[in-house]
């Protein structure tokens, strides 16, 4: 007898490939001391203020929202938004250990950030997962309204800008946004979640 595995390899390297790409734009934030939005921008800017790793603020910052997936979404996508939140808190710090730059500019920095975070979570997108915290939100909101998934993350990355003024220079928070910027619109403009399926026709005939 062959055991399946609960998640087929497809989507093993979609969610492999979302976890890597993510954590390095994470990389790219890090080292230009740059911020973002939703959830992870709120673990950023807590980790510039806190003795804390960035891995280990995202981890704990994201718990209530993998609650609210496990209640509220399939089962399937809380486990596989588990296992991304997991690999992205390790990924980050690894590759934050293991990448330097000897130059990296702040808009350079936050562009190539926006692109790799964007890339990445539409790979966790396309397999059923998420990056936790306001992405979540994001995708139930879509589905229940149509309000698309990074016009809403983009409106809530606001209220963290706002925030970030009394962390970072003001500089910085400028690059910051466009990096946002960035990484949503990439959301917006390649990811749409996939028609409901047309209800099952019963005949009784």
């Amino acid at each position: 007898m062959t055991l399946k595995s609960p998640v087929p390899i497809y989507d093993l390297q979609g969610i492999a490939f979302g976890i890597l790409l993510t954590s390095l734009g994470v990389t790219f934030l890090k080292a230009a001391a740059l911020t973002t939005g939703q959830t992870a921008g709120a673990a950023v800017l807590l980790s510039y203020v806190l003795p804390l790793d960035f891995g280990l603020v995202f981890l704990l910052v994201s718990l209530p929202f993998l609650w609210l997936a496990f209640k509220h979404r399939s089962r399937s996508f809380a486990l596989r938004t588990t296992v991304a939140v997991l690999g992205i808190s390790v990924t980050s710090a690894l590759l934050g250990r293991w990448i330097t730059f000897d130059t990296l500019p702040p808009l350079l920095a936050a562009i190539l950030a926006g692109s790799c975070s964007g890339a990445g979570l539409l790979a966790l997108f396309r397999h059923n997962a998420s990056a936790g915290g306001l992405g979540i939100v994001a995708l139930m909101v879509e589905e229940r309204t149509g309000f698309r998934t990074g016009w809403f993350q983009m409106c809530f990355d606001a209220l963290v800008f706002l925030v970030a003024l009394a962390v970072l220079p003001v500089d910085r928070v400028v690059y910051s946004l466009i990096g946002a910027v960035v990484l949503n619109a990439v959301i917006a403009w390649n990811f749409k979640l996939p028609p409901a399926p047309a209800p099952e026709v019963r005949s009784d005939a």
